[in-house]
């Protein structure tokens, strides 16, 4: 039939196809082995073959995180925050001439001067004062002689001493707060023709009469031999405030 037929020629062709496959050679499969690391022709140029790469895991149970700098997401205490508030309102906001002018402080050559002159007239501490009391006492004395030369300070003093025109040379801390106790100040020397400078620093000044702070100094007198040396400053001072009134009070703040 015509089924057996078909099937006798599939086995011919399956016969002849075993054959075949007989005949053809064996091709030998050879393994292949991993190179050298020191042949690695895949090695990065300068890295060291020695040192093993080891990879950081950063997921749950691996490697320690790195430390960030988290300092944008802390809580920094209500002083921080406020200085800094302060500063980029400054910056942002239009700053009147009169709060302004405590910008322009005395360049840094000739405070070091000034700093180095009123430290020569620092008034006494009051373990000094006691020592003078005790021996005053001591000696049966009831005046100490003449009044001895040093830095007034306080603010109330040293508007006094302007006013009375006794003041020689008037210094100004730029970061009294709140800036009114001292906003009208430059405008009084300015009346009064007494030389006036702003310098950094209230805490400055407070070392030279053994506080905390002063918010302003001022010297009325001196020594002959440091008359030429408040001289010198009194000029400098003199061309850097109050002959630029005019300036100073036209000059706007901030804004930026």
């Amino acid at each position: 039939s015509g089924i057996n037929a078909e099937y006798g020629d599939f086995q011919t062709f399956q016969h002849y196809f075993k054959q075949i496959n007989l005949s053809m050679p064996k091709v030998k499969r050879v393994k292949k082995t991993a190179a050298a690391p020191v042949a690695s022709a895949k090695a990065k140029k300068g890295a060291n073959p020695l040192i093993e790469r080891r990879p950081k895991n950063f997921s749950i149970g691996g490697d320690i995180q790195p430390k960030r700098d988290l300092r944008r997401f802390v809580k920094w205490p209500k002083y921080v925050r406020l200085q800094r508030q302060k500063k980029t309102l400054f910056q942002r906001l239009k700053v009147p001439p009169s709060v302004n002018q405590f910008t322009m402080t005395l360049d840094k050559s000739t405070a070091t001067s000034l700093f180095k002159l009123m430290r020569k007239y620092k008034p006494e501490t009051a373990a000094e004062k006691k020592e003078r009391l005790r021996s005053m006492a001591e000696a049966e004395k009831t005046e100490s002689g003449k009044k001895p030369v040093v830095v007034k300070y306080g603010l109330n003093h040293v508007t006094g001493l302007i006013e009375k025109k006794k003041a020689q040379l008037v210094v100004i801390a730029h970061d009294v707060d709140p800036i009114e106790l001292v906003v009208w100040l430059p405008a009084l020397c300015r009346k009064m023709n007494v030389p006036y400078c702003i310098v950094k620093g209230k805490a400055r000044l407070g070392q030279l009469v053994h506080k905390k702070t002063a918010a302003a100094v001022c010297l009325t007198a001196v020594k002959p031999e440091d008359k030429n040396a408040l001289n010198n400053l009194i000029s400098t001072v003199k061309t850097n405030y109050n002959d630029r009134f005019d300036e100073i009070r036209k000059t706007w703040g901030g804004g930026n």
